[in-house]
């Protein structure tokens, strides 16, 4: 506790007694808890599937970035089958897609560890996709709902602005193998979000070719990616093959990336607190489906 007394002196009127002015104000230490820098990561979700069925379809837009998507990617594909005909060797172009695709999988692992844990609805470009996430982690199931072009359209978006503009500048003197790198990894970054959605759909329910690819690790296996919706939701984030979530998550890769955000900028990644309630998965209702 504090006291402030003012004291004032103020000049004397003739002929009359000087009394001087005192006032005491007591104030107690404040006992709010100041603002955290990341109270803006805190979010409800809300279950689309059911309150707005209607956004989990596609619509002509979607269709459309989808369509130009592939074009970008297959554009770079078949530059490098021609330029790789050309020259008679194909082994440069097959590394470099093969590098493409590993680099993907890293890729699909930064983003999804991103928006996991910083950021809210309302942060530039990336607000919807990390409103989705995390709706995302109560309701996982409902990707398997979602329609193709539906599921793809944002990252469809950004790889044709991406590739479009790569490619340009590999026409003045890209060889095959750049462009199996760009059109390989392109490719994997746009449907990662479809092998995302093929890790959380039933086995049973899944093409053969898909469950084989799942089972040999070309594509993240079911398994894998359910250790990510379990406690303490840290790991396994990696979405194409998740061939690199063994290493970041045994050496703790994000984990110091998080404590360096933390130390320089005083913001706490959502994987640091408690799961809440309105976070934790709630199964699927099958009267819905």
């Amino acid at each position: 506790m504090y006291s402030i007394t003012p004291y004032s002196r103020l000049s004397r009127a003739p002929g009359r007694l000087h009394c001087p002015c005192r006032a005491t104000i007591t104030t107690r230490p404040s006992t709010a808890t100041p603002p955290r820098l990341d109270d803006v990561t805190l979010m409800k979700p809300i279950n689309i599937a059911i309150d707005d069925p209607s956004s989990l379809r596609s619509t002509w837009s979607h269709r459309a970035w989808v369509a130009t998507g592939f074009a970008s990617v297959l554009t770079s594909l078949a530059k490098s089958v021609a330029a790789a005909a050309d020259s008679g060797s194909f082994v440069e172009p097959l590394l470099a897609a093969y590098v493409g695709y590993v680099l993907a999988d890293l890729g699909s692992g930064v983003f999804h560890w991103a928006i996991d844990n910083y950021g809210g609805p309302s942060t530039p470009v990336f607000g919807s996709q990390i409103d989705a996430f995390q709706g995302h982690h109560r309701w996982p199931w409902t990707i398997t709902r979602r329609e193709f072009a539906n599921n793809l359209h944002a990252l469809a978006r950004a790889v044709t602005f991406a590739v479009l503009p790569i490619e340009l500048l590999l026409n003045a003197g890209g060889g095959a193998a750049s462009h199996a790198f760009v059109g390989t990894c392109a490719g994997c970054v746009m449907l990662s979000q479809q092998f995302h959605a093929w890790a959380h759909e039933k086995k049973s329910r899944l093409p053969v070719a898909v469950v084989a690819l799942q089972e040999a690790g070309v594509l993240v296996p079911r398994p894998m990616h359910q250790a990510h919706h379990r406690e303490p939701y840290n790991n396994n984030y990696c979405i194409v093959s998740g061939a690199w979530n063994g290493v970041l998550d045994e050496y703790k890769v994000f984990e110091a990336i998080e404590m360096a955000i933390f130390f320089r900028f005083g913001v706490r990644p959502r994987s640091w607190s408690e799961p809440r309630s309105e976070w934790r998965e709630e199964a699927e209702d099958t009267t819905t489906a």
